[in-house]
């Protein structure tokens, strides 16, 4: 397949035996004396500006940063500048860029020809009108070039606000109401999603304290990669008025941290027409990341609804937006009246404003001609295997595998948790003790990524890693032996033992 990223896929049974095994012992860390002596002293001797800058914004600021990736141990460093594979933070120092965003900027931060095109509207037109702007069109038709599938597209200002207004065009097109979500998958923080988050079954447990639990009562979770658990819902849903949407994330819960097998959305296609269900693929990350068609064109799976954030806007805010079928996606309203019809109301005054539009259709032009995707996918494989190499060096128990582009490295287990009613103990005290090794090793992961940061590589929270099109042969190979200078110190210690 032209322009994709994804060159292999691997066995989710042998990545999930790995991790059970990486949980059932006790944590690897990087020694006590290492992280005392050495990470700490980096940060207090060379990140003095950032620390001053947080213990500052906690004044005015909830947790001392305005989005949760910025928050790293000890404190989140602070960054002023961005150029390719690398980020410059405000004392000066460079780090390989491994977070990129979260995801979209697969051209590598600050890409030229977005910023160039961004300043061009900024002398013209300005960020934001409120009107209609050539640029809507553009990225548009620009998708549906791509991915045939979105027939029309509705760009809105976040991948949460997308998955919002997919679930209602889902109710209306079926007039069904049940929503079912694979456990542990991400689909924004709006008050039906945040159910099950990173941990499957873990509603009322973790991130979702201040919903009212009667908001959950049309959504279902299953586990992920069990099509016999979907099918047993879908049936269920059956007599409770049948399910209007089946939503996913197509290389696996959290930007599959949760690996799933290659056969499993094409089942999941059929059960949903089976039982009259509209399959939503959650294409935030995964939208020309792991290939310039999605992931729809990489497993050749046609869904109804696809959610799109992150890189529809060129890593310029107000990412996101809806498309599909004309059946489906006309079902959006376009105006105030709809005339006595069903429509879904979705809106936001910045949505597609003309910056966000041009830098994301700049930005797709761009991933095709530069072939970025496979460039990106091809470095995402040369970190994975220098990793697993790094890792059997060290007689460590780590996990390293990835989807093209999208990098996971398990050093603690500390996502490899079920809560789900499913399978997990019951009782409070089984909770309880199973929430505490959980708590023990995030903060080891944690841990892990302060020892990461203080080496010169900045992860998402120390698990995951992201490749772009200007990470170089010779830039993996540089970040490998950033990691090999932190994998040296790693013991096992008696945590969770």
């Amino acid at each position: 397949m032209k322009n994709c990223g994804i060159s292999r896929w691997e066995d989710p049974d042998l990545i999930n035996r790995k991790l059970k095994e990486l949980t059932d012992q006790p944590i690897w860390e990087v020694s006590d004396d290492y992280y005392e002596n050495e990470i700490l002293k980096y940060y207090d001797e060379k990140c003095a500006a950032s620390k001053a800058i947080f213990e500052e914004a906690k004044e005015y600021i909830p947790g001392g940063v305005q989005h949760n990736l910025a928050f790293n141990k000890p404190f989140p460093v602070c960054f002023e500048r961005a150029s390719g594979a690398y980020l410059y933070d405000k004392d000066g120092n460079e780090y390989i860029d491994f977070l990129q965003a979260g995801g979209p900027t697969i051209l590598g931060s600050n890409y030229e020809p977005v910023r160039k095109a961004a300043i061009g509207l900024l002398e013209t037109c300005g960020p934001v009108t409120g009107l209609l702007h050539e640029a809507e069109l553009l990225i548009a038709k620009e998708i549906n070039k791509h991915m045939p599938n979105v027939e029309m597209f509705r760009m809105l200002g976040s991948g949460t606000e997308s998955v919002m207004a997919a679930m209602r065009i889902a109710r209306i097109a079926t007039e069904k109401k049940r929503i079912i979500k694979v456990g542990g998958a991400y689909h924004g923080w709006s008050d039906q999603m945040v159910y099950g988050l990173k941990i499957p079954g873990s509603r009322g447990l973790l991130e979702s304290h201040g919903i009212p639990g009667k908001l959950y009562s049309l959504v279902d979770e299953v586990r992920p990669n069990d099509l016999d658990m979907l099918e047993e819902m879908l049936k269920r849903n059956q007599k409770k008025g049948g399910t209007a949407g089946v939503i996913l994330e197509p290389v696996g819960p959290e930007s599959g941290t949760r690996p799933i097998s290659r056969e499993y959305n094409l089942a999941v296609r059929h059960l949903c027409d089976k039982y009259g269900a509209l399959l939503i693929f959650d294409e935030v990350v995964t939208g020309f990341r792991v290939a310039l068609s999605g992931a729809q064109g990489y497993f050749n799976v046609v869904p109804d609804l696809t959610v799109f954030g992150k890189i529809v806007a060129g890593g310029y805010p107000a990412a996101g937006g809806v498309g599909g079928k004309k059946e489906y996606a006309g079902l959006m309203a376009a105006g105030v009246a709809t005339m006595g019809k069903h429509r879904a109301y979705v809106g936001g005054t910045l949505a597609a404003n003309p910056l966000s539009a041009l830098a994301g259709y700049t930005a797709i032009k761009e991933i095709e001609r530069t072939n970025a995707c496979e460039v990106a996918g091809r470095a995402g494989d040369r970190l994975t295997d220098g990793l697993k190499e790094l890792i059997e060096r060290y007689g460590l128990p780590f996990v390293a595998y990835n989807q093209g582009s999208i990098v996971h490295l398990e050093c603690t287990g500390a996502m490899s948790f079920d809560f789900s009613s499913f399978s997990f103990v019951k009782s409070a005290a089984g909770l309880l003790k199973n929430q505490k090794m959980m708590v023990e090793r995030k903060e080891s992961m944690e841990r892990m990524g302060a020892a990461y940061m203080a080496n010169g590589i900045v992860t998402l929270a120390g698990s995951r890693l992201y490749t772009s099109l200007a990470d170089t042969d010779e830039v993996i190979d540089e970040a490998l032996n950033r990691f090999e200078n932190v994998f040296k110190h790693v013991v096992k210690t008696s945590k969770c033992k």
